[in-house]
């Protein structure tokens, strides 16, 4: 397509700050509050978050969420729930107690700001001791750590760990305090530059242990984990900086039922199905896009030429069609890896009505900036009747 297009997953931070007020007030008792700074973010931006739900619920009905990666609901909202289940034993492996509990890890990034927030939690916790053990000597330990992965990252990659990452408590003052928040940021040189994305990809751990006088430490290093991204990118994001969860699915969404962009649906629909009734045509063709992703290209003069070559495939197939009010529509679109001048043939170029391709145009350019979808990023289209 000679432009973008449009996916439903869309990033409102209002519903990041609602997910996580949400969270802090399902907890039994006082929890620490947010910084002021994430309020002031989630309060300044456009529409309600109700319709987006309570990521908390929307996170135990997910089974992705007990793994040690968590769901990712989005680029900005990601969870983790656990429930655990653990035997104490001595040095000669015989049974103190046993520990039951739930772990939550909801993560929050930030579209506009270099900054990541995780509300931790140990919540429902319930011991089992053997005669003579007293579970009031055991203690939970959470401790946060973060790595850099300098070949994902450009040049000085940073990032700024929180004032206090582990926390060591007896059963009772985990249920007095069952959550605690950690804020992760990245410092950037304040300016956009063309050179140097400033693209910082981390990931942030956290580790657990359970210790009593008379067993062994129980200790997991890998309890959860989350990969972040922060950049500063510039305009071609949409905010100039932000900080994404790297590993979110983004799907863009067209429907063939949508007037604005139906002829748009229906030949990406095609190129995905039916590719080789599309042009150019050829025994064996497979157009990406639909399980194999797309990757974002930003380089203009790149997207030109694929442009060029899509509009050639047209004017060859159907002829000059100049004041038609026809455009030539290509997929993959021209602002991606996988476009028309790839030189693999796998791509689709139709005519369709030229307002229809440029409001897809608008689509797809959404969903980029929405996302943050940078250069090379992938993606998924998907197309619903």
């Amino acid at each position: 397509m000679a432009g973008q297009r449009r996916s439903r997953l869309t990033r409102r931070t209002g519903a990041v700050f609602a997910a996580l007020f949400a969270f802090l007030l399902t907890t039994v008792t006082a929890a620490t509050a947010a910084p002021e700074e994430t309020i002031r973010h989630a309060v300044s931006v456009d529409g309600p978050a109700a319709d987006e739900g309570n990521l908390r619920t929307e996170c135990a009905a997910h089974p992705e969420a007990k793994t040690k990666k968590g769901w990712i609901k989005n680029r900005f909202e990601t969870c983790v729930h656990q429930p655990v289940y653990l035997k104490l034993l001595d040095d000669r492996r015989r049974l103190r107690g046993e520990l039951w509990f739930d772990l939550w890890m909801l993560g929050f990034s930030y579209d506009g700001s270099r900054r990541v927030d995780y509300v931790t939690s140990i919540e429902n916790i319930r011991a089992k001791a053997v005669a003579g053990e007293n579970p009031a000597t055991w203690k939970l330990g959470q401790s946060f750590s973060h790595s850099i992965n300098a070949s994902a990252s450009d040049p000085n990659p940073d990032m700024t760990k929180p004032a206090v990452t582990s926390r060591e408590d007896s059963i009772e003052q985990w249920k007095t305090k069952p959550q605690w928040v950690l804020t992760y940021t990245s410092p950037d040189t304040g300016r956009v530059d063309p050179a140097n994305a400033q693209r910082v990809a981390g990931q942030v751990t956290l580790a657990m242990n359970i210790t009593s006088p008379t067993a062994v430490p129980w200790v997991d290093s890998n309890m959860a984990y989350s990969n972040v991204r922060f950049d500063y990118t510039g305009r071609a994001a949409g905010k100039h900086k932000g900080t994404v969860f790297v590993e979110a699915r983004v799907e863009l969404t067209m429907s063939l039922k949508d007037p604005e962009v139906d002829q748009s649906a229906r030949h990406i629909l095609d190129a995905q199905q039916l590719p080789e009734r599309t042009f150019p045509s050829w025994p064996g063709k497979s157009v990406p896009g639909s399980s194999e992703p797309l990757h974002r290209l930003i380089d203009r003069g790149k997207q030109d030429a694929n442009r060029d070559v899509a509009i050639a495939t047209c004017n060859d197939v159907w002829g000059n069609y100049e004041g038609s009010g026809l455009e030539c529509d290509e997929y993959p679109f021209s602002s991606t890896y996988e476009g028309a001048a790839k030189n693999d043939n796998r791509y689709s170029a139709r005519l369709i009505d030229g307002r229809d391709n440029r409001k897809g145009g608008e689509r797809i350019q959404k969903v980029y900036e929405e996302n943050r979808i940078l250069d090379n990023d992938p993606f998924y289209v998907k197309i619903v009747p």
